[in-house]
């Protein structure tokens, strides 16, 4: 038994060597075991029983007995590769063959009442499925199983992955970049939390920086500093979503630096996308930003005093549109991580409470009460009461600020002149004066973090990027953030399969080996360039948001007139049904 095995989460990582024995099968042949496709399981073991010019006959694991033609068969691999952790070492490396070693090493424990989670490289990646469950695979011990190893020597996972990229960095003085893919729910965030915090440890200086704080001595270094920073911007930029708990709603590509020695050197960190229509906006199972909640929980004693949230969290309509709570998650808990976070990132109070204040004026402000004048194209403010609390809070005079919802001011000419209102562009001031305070408030607080993460007394000579976006997603209704979020994710998509398997092919042609080139994705690029091409999506979108009097309408009109019928990937959105056309008139 090797030192390792006794660790906890040893059983988690590779299986024993009784137990590769006892799930080896005792019946296999090359020539008659195959993969068959099958439409509950994708793929299911079948045995040739004839064949017949371009068809074979079959019988499948079920029992069932097919007629097929060869092409729709996949060859299956020997019995020694159940379960290997290498799939570059399966001699067919086919969809059903990958497929069910993902399968069968994720299944492998719950013979034993357990999950696994697998990580299996393949290449240049290591796969991961999330169990959805919390495994001892990351802990201390298992950290320093992997520092200084190649990735041969052990099992593997997500520390192997970021121990070669420092490793490589190291030794061939170059930057390195870790790109987590997958759609939401995949466990992307949760992924790049466990890459930075090991390049924390194995990048760590020998000496920490001290603070005093409360009388209470608290180690404040540059590592803690990088692993604490995940808090604040989860709180401030993550949600509940119907997949997913704690979501991002926005990318982030991190830095982390490191000197020519590799000791850590500091981090910065550069946002993307963030979602700002769910500030006063959220779908039916889902919540808005989590730092709402958490300040609601009442966690900080006076604070909601401070903020004038006397009421109940159901009573501020921005942030209670669908769920207010997540099962299994204190919100108190989740302020307090919060809160100690600040503290070592070295936030002072004051940059707490004008944080804070922002978020409770938004709330307050979309509870302002608007109405429609009689015979009027202009809408007048019905109750002040709400608007003066979020004034306060901003430290704005209550008067200009409703009369600018009320009347902006427009350059006409030379000359600024009033323009009136009615009630429903009131209404989408409001909103998207929230939105844009909102998204200012997160750019700020990025680079508050990144001004604490600068090491100004050390070298910065390289870094590790790891890339964390939001997921693809496709939802019965999808905010205009979400074709940004699902646009990025594929192109990044395209890059990742030309980077890894395209250029890959490409070598195995100039070496001469014989290879059948197979397309892996690359004929989305014509939607792609639907999306992003001159009179594209995009550039039509940039020109009708200057155009006078532009609407959803005049948007949709030209993007019709220019793509409808002479572009595959465009079509006219199906009518609603009787009862939906109901409801949009009402």
């Amino acid at each position: 038994m090797s030192e390792y095995e006794t660790d906890p989460g040893w059983q988690y990582l590779r299986q024993q060597q009784q137990q590769i024995v006892v799930a080896t099968p005792k019946k296999f042949d090359s020539k008659k075991n195959v993969w068959v496709p099958d439409g509950e399981e994708c793929f299911i073991a079948a045995e040739i029983e004839s064949t017949k010019g371009d068809f074979v006959t079959l019988i499948t694991s079920k029992g069932v007995k097919k007629t097929l033609k060869k092409d729709e068969m996949q060859k299956m691999n020997p019995p020694k590769y159940e379960k290997t952790e290498d799939m570059a070492n399966l001699t067919f490396l086919n969809d059903a063959s990958v497929l069910h070693n993902l399968r069968e090493r994720y299944l492998s424990m719950m013979i034993y009442h357990m999950l696994i989670l697998v990580k299996t490289y393949s290449g240049l990646f290591c796969v991961v499925i999330n169990p959805y469950k919390r495994l001892p695979i990351y802990t201390e011990s298992i950290c320093k199983m992997y520092i200084g190893k190649r990735r041969t020597q052990m099992p593997p996972h997500l520390f192997a992955v970021s121990d070669e990229a420092y490793r490589n960095m190291i030794n061939d003085h170059r930057n390195q970049s870790m790109l987590i893919t997958g759609e939401s729910g995949a466990g992307k965030t949760e992924n790049t939390k466990k890459v930075i915090a090991y390049l924390a440890v194995v990048g760590a200086p020998n000496s920490s920086i001290k603070s005093e704080k409360n009388g209470k001595e608290k180690v404040s270094s540059i590592e803690d500093q990088i692993v604490r920073t995940n808090p604040v911007l989860e709180a401030f930029g993550n949600a509940k979503t119907v997949r997913n708990n704690n979501s991002s709603r926005f990318g982030k590509f991190i830095r982390i630096h490191f000197n020519a020695g590799g000791r850590l050197a500091g981090a910065d960190i550069e946002h993307y996308l963030l979602e700002k229509s769910r500030v006063i906006k959220q779908a039916p199972g889902e919540r808005c930003y989590h730092i709402f909640y958490q300040i609601m929980s009442g966690q900080i004693a006076g604070l909601k005093e401070k903020l004038f949230l006397t009421r109940e969290i159901s009573d501020y309509h921005l942030i209670s549109q669908a769920e207010v709570t997540i099962d299994d998650v204190d919100d108190k808990e989740e302020m307090q991580i919060t809160d100690e976070s600040f503290d070592i990132m070295h936030f002072v109070e004051q940059e707490k409470q004008d944080l804070f204040a922002l978020v409770a004026g938004i709330m307050h402000m979309g509870e302002i009460k608007f109405k429609q004048r009689q015979r009027e194209e202009q809408a007048e403010c019905e109750d002040y009461q709400e608007g003066d609390l979020a004034c306060k809070l901003w430290m704005v005079d209550t008067n200009n600020f409703i009369s600018s919802l009320l009347k902006p001011r427009v350059k006409v000419g030379l000359e600024w002149v009033k323009k009136g209102q009615n009630l429903e562009q009131v209404n989408w001031a409001v909103g998207a004066l929230a939105k844009a305070i909102y998204a200012r408030m997160f750019a700020w607080l990025i680079k508050r973090c990144n001004k604490t993460l600068d090491a100004q007394d050390r070298s910065r000579d390289y870094f590790i990027g790891v890339l964390d976006i939001a997921g693809f997603e496709i939802f019965d209704f999808n905010s205009f953030e979400q074709l940004w979020i699902n646009f990025v994710n594929e192109k990044l998509q395209q890059f990742f399969n030309h980077h890894m398997f395209v250029l890959e092919q490409q070598e195995y042609q100039r070496e001469g080996i014989h290879w059948e080139f197979i397309d892996f994705g690359l004929d989305l690029q014509a939607c792609i360039e639907l999306i992003e091409k001159p009179l594209g999506i995009i550039s039509m979108l940039d020109e009708e948001c200057i155009v006078p009097k532009a609407s959803d309408f005049t948007l949709a009109q030209k993007l019709n007139d220019q793509h409808f019928g002479k572009h595959p990937n465009f079509q006219k959105p199906k009518p609603p049904k009787a009862k939906q056309a109901c409801k949009l008139k009402e």
